[in-house]
Formats: structure tokens, C-alpha cells, sequence
């Protein structure tokens, strides 16, 4: 039994110092394509309120795909198993912005966390809310006790000015009355939501309901037990885009990745991570992230496996 993960993350953090190939930013997005690769930081909080961390784990950072987990429980959480009928539970195999899926299996997204998939999800929030990016932010303030959680308006515009692909997407998806939100607006809230920014500490913290079965930080239940093993289980065959079976393999945690560079991890029961270093490799993922969380659950032995 690990009795402090303090002594773990600093080990891995000296580690990854010496990491060599450390990636490059998320280029096409230009406000994160001058962050620095080499940065990093790491947090682990324990469900009894403590929390862990090592490096930059308190710096704030574009949170970008990491959000997307908690859009699907807010809404898993208000319509439960009919949302299934608009976005699938597999792995893609394609890239995270592909078009090409979505044409023969007739506007259904292969899973939530697939451009596609995020966007359907952030169409039904927004549909029961009337704020899709609004209840995601009020959300991950209250469970990471952060009020000052906010969007990054320079990250918006960013993302808005170089969105055609997701516009195809959401199009697309539109004509088979997949998506019901007008388009332009459906779009915001997905920038809004991907431009939030969170420090390890926050996304630790704020993913804390996954390691308790569905409850929230407040004692509160907003996911039953069945359905935070759900959103665990596609974070496990999903979370990575097309490199989920690596993750597992090198891992074996259910994890989110965000192009940010951040990655979330849930260890049930125990404890949840939040890693963040903006190198990423050809799929979309942290390199030192990954390599971060392979050597945390190869030193504690904390794996769902």
C-alpha cells in the first residue's frame, strides 16, 4: 500500500527530466502551438481530499478533450442510456477529427469522445440546458473548489477561426438529425468548453466522482454506479483516440487525453491523476503524459488489471 504518492510523483518527475522525444504542441491550433513541449506537471488527489503534486501542477493550461468526460456525465446524468442512441461505445480506429466514419455508419459517432461524439453530447447539454458550456464550467468549479475556473476567450477565437473540420462534422451529422442545435451555436459551446482552463489540481480534484462510483464531492450522487462504470469503461477503450490499446497496455487506468496535453486518469476506489505536458505524439497524446502514468502504476502497482 502506497502511504503517500508524494514520494512517487517527485521519483517520476526527476524521470521525466530525463526524457528524451518529448513531441511538439498541438500546431494547427494556433493559440497552443507556443507553449512550451518540455513543460510539465502532475497531481494525484486521494478521495479523502488530499492532493499530490509535482512540477507545474498548479499551473492553469488549455484543458481542450479532458472536458469532454465531464460533458458526457452531465448528460449521461440527465438522459441516461437513450443518449446511446445518438453516439456509439466503441473505439474509432481513425483519427479524432476523421469524417470518414461517420458517412457509412449514417451520422452516429463511433463513441463520445471523437470530435464527432463530443459534439452530439454537447448538442444534447445544450438542448436540457440551454447552456451547454455554462453547466460545464459551474460543474468543474464546484467540484475542483476553484471559482475562478473560466473560459480563455484567445483560445475561442483560435479555435473558431480554424473549425471547418468540426463545422463538416456537425453538418454532416445535422443532415441525418443527429444534431438539433444550430450549428453556429453548437459550435461555440464546444470551443467554450475545450478553451476552459484547469490546472492538474483542478482536473484531479474535478474527476474525483469517477473514483467514487458517481459521487460528487459535496456527497451528492450524480452518476449512479452503473453509469460511472460506463463513462470509466469508454475513458479505457476510448479516452486515447487510436491509441486506447497502447494507453491500456502501458497504463491500465481509464484515461482522457485533451491536445492541450493534459491526461486524466481514474484509478476506481482509490484515487484519480491529472498529468499535463504539451508535447504530443502523431495521435494526439502527451508523450511525457503517457510515460508519466506508465511509471506511476509500474511503481504503486495501482491498475484496474
Amino acid at each position: 500500500m502506497v502511504q503517500s504518492f508524494l514520494p512517487v510523483l517527485e521519483r517520476i518527475g526527476e524521470e521525466i527530466e530525463n526524457l528524451a522525444g518529448r513531441g511538439r504542441p498541438a500546431d494547427y491550433i494556433p493559440a497552443l502551438a507556443a507553449v512550451d513541449p518540455n513543460r510539465f506537471g502532475m497531481a494525484v488527489a486521494e478521495l479523502d481530499g488530499s492532493v499530490y503534486g509535482v512540477g507545474e501542477w498548479q499551473q492553469p493550461f488549455s484543458t481542450q478533450s479532458v472536458t469532454k468526460v465531464f460533458t458526457l456525465a452531465l448528460d449521461l446524468a440527465r438522459e441516461g442510456d437513450s443518449l446511446w442512441e445518438h453516439v456509439g461505445r466503441e473505439p474509432s480506429g481513425n483519427p479524432f477529427n476523421s469524417l470518414v466514419q461517420l458517412e457509412y455508419e449514417h451520422g452516429i459517432p463511433r463513441n463520445p469522445f471523437i470530435n464527432a461524439g463530443a459534439l452530439v453530447v454537447t448538442d444534447r447539454l445544450h438542448r436540457m440546458t440551454g447552456d451547454a458550456s455554462g453547466s460545464l464550467r459551474d460543474f468543474l468549479r464546484a467540484e475542483s473548489a476553484n471559482p475562478d475556473l473560466d473560459f480563455n476567450r484567445d483560445v475561442v477565437a483560435s479555435e473558431t477561426a480554424h473549425g471547418d473540420r468540426n463545422a463538416a462534422l456537425a453538418h454532416f451529422m445535422a443532415s441525418y438529425g443527429n444534431i438539433t442545435t444550430p450549428v453556429p451555436t453548437l459550435l461555440r459551446e464546444y470551443f467554450r468548453q475545450c478553451s476552459i482552463e484547469a490546472s492538474c489540481a483542478d482536473l484531479a480534484v474535478a474527476t474525483g466522482f469517477l473514483a467514487r462510483h458517481g459521487i460528487r464531492a459535496d456527497g451528492s450522487r450524480l452518476l449512479t454506479r452503473s453509469q460511472a462504470k460506463q463513462v470509466n469503461a469508454v475513458m479505457m477503450t476510448c479516452g486515447t483516440y487510436d491509441a486506447a490499446g497502447d494507453f491500456a497496455l502501458r497504463v491500465g487506468l481509464p484515461g482522457k487525453s485533451g491536445v492541450g496535453g493534459a491526461i486524466i486518469a481514474v484509478v476506481p476506489g482509490r484515487c484519480t491523476l491529472c498529468v499535463w505536458s504539451p508535447g504530443l505524439d502523431e495521435r494526439g497524446n502527451s508523450v511525457a503524459g503517457v510515460a508519466a502514468l506508465d511509471r506511476f502504476t509500474t511503481i504503486t502497482g495501482l491498475s484496474v488489471f
